[in-house]
């Protein structure tokens, strides 16, 4: 137990924003802050399939010009890695918004450590993730500030949610978010609290893998859920606990995953929205979803958001906000339709 509050305390060292080439993230005037989520990339630089990536990340950001750009892992799936990253993040680069990155479960099976690979994608100008200080895979926050100070408005939580488990040599599903980076998180948590004056921030948090709760989501048939669901989540057999120590903390209002191509879909559950991006990739690996991305509006000071995803074509799909579309409405205090005055 002491091992992990050590690890927890260390970790709150990854907690400061953009590199000093870099503004803060901030909200902007009117209180909204746009984050665009591409997810499972699975860039391979030497096949024309990969090409709709990048083209696809030009179109998505020519037209939200978002505040922050979000990979929720699996960005590249060919040997050298280095050679993939660069040509992604050149891409999002030149955009000059701040970006950032977690890693998937395919990300380090091309011959280049996470270390060294993290190192790639900060050596890009605006890019937010902090220095690893030697960590080899950190978890890191971001603060969101507000739109009128420098106060602490919103927390990002970005976690990797690790790889793969084997047991005599042959795969035996997905590992999840290990014990100590959940004491990370939940120390983290504590200080934003703390510097909040003991009241809890709004706060969204970013991995690859879903966690086990999106099976229970989706079984109460009564819950609203909103996109596509064409394939059951892939998540770990497992449950370490992150669902339980967000619900713990009070602040995570809403988790956004990838990894699992053939699905986009939102639910709430237990008052956390759990959504997945949109399948980013070609045809790399299996999809059957026209690749796009997911956009996510914060809103200033409260815990809510919209959100939609954007296809080819400028076509946008399923958008929703949380947490009202996912409530039920009272029918009787609805107002009467202007139709039947007439």
């Amino acid at each position: 137990m002491m091992k992990r509050l050590i690890v927890a305390i260390l970790g709150l060292s990854l907690v400061f924003p953009l590199s000093a080439q870099d503004k803060s993230l901030k909200f902007r005037p009117d209180g909204s802050f746009k984050i665009v989520q591409f997810t499972d990339l699975h860039y391979d630089y030497s096949k024309p399939e990969s090409k709709i990536v990048l083209k696809r990340i030009d179109e998505v950001l020519n037209a939200e010009k978002p505040d922050l750009v979000v990979i929720t892992g699996d960005l590249i799936y060919a040997s050298p890695a280095r050679k993939g990253l660069r040509d992604i993040f050149k891409c999002i680069s030149a955009h000059e918004v701040p970006f950032c990155s977690v890693w998937g479960n395919h990300d380090a099976d091309f011959g280049t450590c996470k270390g060294a690979m993290y190192d790639i994608i900060r050596s890009f100008p605006f890019c937010a993730m902090p220095p690893r200080d030697g960590k080899s895979s950190p978890d890191y926050a971001l603060p969101v500030l507000s739109s009128d100070s420098d106060r602490v408005s919103e927390v990002l939580y970005f976690l990797d949610s690790n790889a793969h488990l084997f047991r005599d040599g042959k795969f035996v599903g997905y590992d999840c978010i290990r014990e100590e980076q959940i004491e990370w998180y939940k120390a983290t948590s504590r200080e934003f609290t703390l510097n909040n004056g003991g009241e809890a921030l709004p706060a969204v948090a970013f991995f690859h893998i879903p966690l086990p709760e999106y099976h229970d989501a989706v079984r109460d048939e009564y819950r609203t859920m909103i996109g596509t669901r064409m394939e059951p989540a892939c998540s770990p057999e497992r449950n370490s606990g992150m669902f339980a120590a967000c619900k713990e903390m009070g602040d995570v209002m809403a988790i956004f995953v990838g990894h699992d191509h053939d699905d986009d879909y939102a639910v709430e559950f237990q008052d956390i929205l759990l959504a997945y991006g949109r399948f980013t990739g070609g045809n790399t690996e299996y999809n059957n979803l026209p690749n796009g991305a997911r956009v996510i509006i914060l809103k200033e000071g409260r815990r809510e958001l919209d959100s939609y995803v954007r296809i080819g074509g400028g076509q946008i799909l399923y958008p929703f906000n949380f947490p009202g579309s996912f409530h039920q409405s009272d029918w009787r205090q609805r107002p009467l339709n202007p139709e039947c005055l007439q």
